[in-house]
Formats: structure tokens, C-alpha cells, sequence
């Protein structure tokens, strides 16, 4: 297992944070993103969190970001405010090392302080992932059938939601 600090994201972060999200998107169905978001982009979801509570955390191993963490609005309703959305991803290299449930962890501590529900929708078949969700608590609320399309396939979405 590699050893991570894991800590606040910074804006300094953003570019390796972009890095490893432009991975999923890519090579994965893990994200429905057809084309990694924009430097922009990553400033103002970043920005908005910031403003509105939702913990962003890194994980860092020698000085370098190999993933992160976050939650983010749910949906723009008022009634949904005090639900989040969860997400994480690791850098390629460090899968499967003992760095995601820490950093997915302390994500989920931080967002207890401002939210009593954190949801989070996974692209089926992901073993590695629902193995996380549930290891954290998260149990399975429902499956959307077919709901995406990426890398010549249809896409199942399981839903998995935890009471903070």
C-alpha cells in the first residue's frame, strides 16, 4: 500500500486534478464526459465549491496530486441543498494502492459538517468502485438502464446513496 497525504485541493492542484480526469474520460466510461473539461471549467467548479462548502480533497504521494475527491451540488432545486454528490478518481497508477478509501473517507467527513445525504451515480460494471461506495457505507438505491453511451456501448448507472 502507498502511504498519501491527503489534504484541501488547492488552485495549484487544478492542472493535476485535470490531468487525471482527462484520463477517465478518454479511456473509461467511469465519467460521461466525451471531452475533458476546459482549464475554465475546472477554475469555476472549483471556485463554486468554495463558495458553497463542498469539501475538494487530494491525495499526494511525493509532492505530487494522484487523485481527489470531491462533492458537488446534487441538483439546482433549494430542497436538494442539503444533498451532495460525491466523486472520486485516482491517477491509473496508484489504483488498487489503499489510497482511495482514506481520501473518499475524509472527503465524506467534511461534507457531514453541510449536508445530510451524499449520493453517487457509478457506470456499470465498475467492481473496483461499488466496492469502495460500499465499503464506506454507500447501499445501492437503483439502477438507470441504458442511460449512456460511450465507447460503442450502452451504459447502466447504478445509484448509491449514505446518510451522513
Amino acid at each position: 500500500m502507498t502511504s498519501a497525504l491527503n489534504r484541501a485541493a488547492t488552485e495549484a492542484d487544478l492542472p493535476a486534478i485535470a490531468r487525471t480526469y482527462a484520463h477517465y474520460v478518454h479511456e473509461t466510461y467511469a465519467t460521461f464526459d466525451l471531452e475533458p473539461p476546459s482549464t475554465e471549467t475546472w477554475h469555476a467548479r472549483w471556485e463554486a465549491a468554495q463558495r458553497s462548502g463542498h469539501p475538494w480533497l487530494v491525495a499526494e504521494v511525493d509532492g505530487a496530486v494522484v487523485g481527489y475527491a470531491t462533492t458537488s451540488r446534487h441538483r439546482p432545486k433549494p430542497a436538494y441543498d442539503t444533498t451532495a454528490e460525491a466523486t472520486i478518481y485516482l491517477d491509473p497508477s496508484v489504483t488498487g494502492q489503499g489510497l482511495g478509501r482514506p481520501l473518499y473517507g475524509a472527503t465524506l467527513r467534511e461534507a457531514a459538517d453541510r449536508f445530510h445525504m451524499v449520493v453517487a451515480g457509478i457506470a456499470l460494471p465498475n467492481e473496483p468502485s461499488v466496492a469502495l461506495h460500499e465499503a464506506l457505507g454507500f447501499t445501492l438505491v437503483g439502477t438507470f438502464a441504458e442511460v449512456g453511451h460511450k465507447l460503442g456501448a450502452w451504459r447502466d448507472v447504478g445509484w448509491w446513496q449514505l446518510r451522513l
